[in-house]
């Protein structure tokens, strides 16, 4: 597994790199087949000290992307209750697969990690289903009807690249896009 470490406006010490290192190698255990770590450090300005430590984790493993991210008053907590739920992510996706391959759906160990699923989260399925017609359109008529109706993401067919996109609102209040590739 390569781990990459970044840090945005904080100073990413031997210290954090460390426990970083630490917490996130535990993970390969459980699901031995990722390729790429990637943990982003950041200190945000933010109403609340509360929430000005964040910690992002991205997992990528065989075609499959598992992502957490934590807000807190500290960057080392803010890290471990990030990698709880990435292995919970991780507990959830390996689960699924074992309960396809063998028709009843297993745990992973939780030797290190504090493991409590949510009743909501054993619970959770598609309820419903809308169809709509699309429109083609670009990315600014895009944030337009996304203002228009209200919501926190839009999905379109961009007419830039010939298919469909996503596009949500931010955290920061800037927007974001997806673009899915198939392989």
């Amino acid at each position: 597994m390569q781990l990459i470490i970044q840090g945005k406006n904080i100073e990413v010490t031997d210290r954090l790199r460390e426990y970083v290192e630490k917490k996130v190698s535990r993970l390969d255990r459980y699901m031995p087949d990722i390729d790429e770590a990637r943990v982003e450090l950041a200190t945000e300005s933010a109403r609340s000290a509360e929430h000005r430590q964040v910690a992002q984790l991205t997992l990528r493993a065989k075609g499959k992307i598992l992502r957490a991210e934590e807000r807190t008053e500290d960057i080392f907590s803010a890290i471990d209750v990030m990698v709880n739920k990435i292995h919970r992510q991780i507990a959830r996706y390996k689960g699924k697969r074992r309960g396809r391959e063998r028709g009843v759906e297993e745990l992973l160990p939780a030797d290190e990690f504090y493991l409590e699923p949510e009743e909501d989260e054993l619970a959770r399925r598609v309820v419903r289903t809308k169809r709509f017609n699309m429109v083609p359109m670009d990315e600014a008529e895009a944030v337009e009807q996304m203002e228009l109706l209200g919501h926190d993401f839009f999905v379109f067919y961009n007419v830039n690249d010939d298919g469909v996109n996503v596009l949500y609102r931010r955290r920061d209040g800037n927007y974001g896009l997806i673009q899915p590739v198939l392989r």
